[in-house]
């Protein structure tokens, strides 16, 4: 069994900032890609960051520049940073988390979700 285990979030003004963070714990042989995704009201869920075990990143146009991801490997932590945040960054954000267990099997975990919410 594997745990994901967030934190961050909130309210933030217009040009604010916030970090999330998402901790993995149990049956963990190695970690491969890690990711954030959001989910706005009425929308479908979307990527917004994800970095591999070697480092390498990627972003969607729409937060390029303003957020980046990180991990911490020996602690199985993905962050989250981000900067200059705007209305329409509002959503619930997930991580996501693909585990290898000890039997080399690959199973992708979601975080249970945290609220960023973008207002003056």
């Amino acid at each position: 069994q594997v745990q994901l285990v967030g934190s961050g979030g909130g309210l933030v003004q217009p040009g604010g900032s916030l970090r999330l963070s998402c901790a993995a714990s149990g049956s963990i042989y190695s970690i491969n890609m890690m990711g954030w995704y959001r989910q706005a009201p009425g929308k479908q869920r979307e990527l917004v960051a994800i970095i591999s075990s070697g480092g390498q990143t990627n972003y969607p146009d729409s937060v390029k520049g303003r957020f980046t991801i990180s991990r911490d490997n020996p602690k199985n932590t993905v962050y989250l940073q981000m900067n200059s945040l705007k209305p329409e960054d509002t959503a619930v954000y997930y991580c996501n988390v693909n585990i290898v267990d000890s039997s080399h099997r690959v199973t992708t975990y979601w975080g249970q979700g945290t609220q960023v919410t973008v207002s003056s």
